[in-house]
């Protein structure tokens, strides 16, 4: 009798329905693992911003955090001038950086993740100068109630 080598299609059949399994478990872990490196790259930038307000606070006479922004009355909301607009710096944007407030004594800053990323609809990061840190679930606009980041 003749031996023939190689996969009967049932052999190629089950392969592909392990392949395909696997997949279905793996995907969405591997987005939710995608989400969770944005929204901690959009808090670290937001940590960084709190650098350069508090460098914009020693240089200014008198020493003011308003100014770093570019709209309002004394440029003191709206994206910064002293600091990149968009998080990540070096990659694709994926949250918007912006001066919520900013007065002689106190700033607010907001990471808000940007409509069309697969951050969208995560949830808006903010964080102050007395340096609490904020992430509100699920709400892009800081509606909500907050969890510390």
């Amino acid at each position: 009798m003749k031996r023939t080598k190689g996969f009967t299609l049932i052999e190629l059949m089950i392969v592909v329905a392990i392949i395909a399994i696997i997949a279905a478990v793996g995907f969405p872990s591997y987005q939710n693992y995608i989400v969770q490196t944005n929204r901690t790259q959009c808090q670290s930038a937001l940590a960084q911003m709190a650098n350069a307000m508090e460098r914009h606070y020693t240089m200014a006479v008198p020493s003011t955090y308003g100014g770093a922004g570019s709209i309002g009355a004394g440029l003191n909301t709206g994206a910064p001038t002293i600091f990149a607009t968009t998080a990540p710096i070096d990659a694709t944007a994926t949250c918007d950086l912006t001066i919520v407030s900013a007065t002689v004594n106190d700033y607010l800053l907001a990471a808000t993740p940007i409509a069309g990323t697969l951050l969208a609809g995560d949830g808006m990061s903010t964080l102050n100068a007395a340096g609490q840190k904020c992430w509100h679930d699920g709400d892009d606009t800081g509606a909500n109630t907050c969890s510390p980041w």
